[in-house]
């Protein structure tokens, strides 16, 4: 069990490593001022950081994954150990469900932001 908890803390540390605000969408630069575009950039990855609410998405991913495991555990007739190791599990990969979800929010709002200010977004 230590082993799939290691692995799932890895899951959920890569997840939230992932780009989220600091995302760099390719757009599409003819015609485009560099320097104002990475100011644009700036200011659009700052506002997804500010409103995106990840830290609260992975933390609901989080408390429903300890429901969910700790309810296998007890299906499953595990000793009381065994349910609270399922529940920590279930908690890390829902954490990381809930980050990565956090993430792409984070990344959409750099994307719209800087649509709306003009730039042709191309991912």
């Amino acid at each position: 069990m230590n082993k799939l908890f290691a692995l799932c803390s890895l899951v959920l540390i890569t997840a939230v490593g992932c780009a989220g605000a600091d995302v760099r969408p390719i757009v599409d630069m003819k015609g485009v001022n560099e320097a104002a575009y990475e100011k644009d950039l700036q200011e659009c990855q700052a506002y997804a950081k500010d409103q995106s609410g990840m830290g609260g998405t992975a933390a609901k991913g989080a408390g429903a994954g300890a429901v969910v495991g700790g309810l296998l555990g007890l299906v499953t007739g595990g000793n009381t150990t065994g349910i609270v190791q399922a529940a920590g599990a279930g908690a890390v990969i829902g954490g990381a469900g809930g980050a990565f979800s956090g993430n792409q929010a984070q990344e959409a709002v750099v994307k719209r932001c800087l649509g709306g200010r003009g730039y042709k977004v191309l991912n």
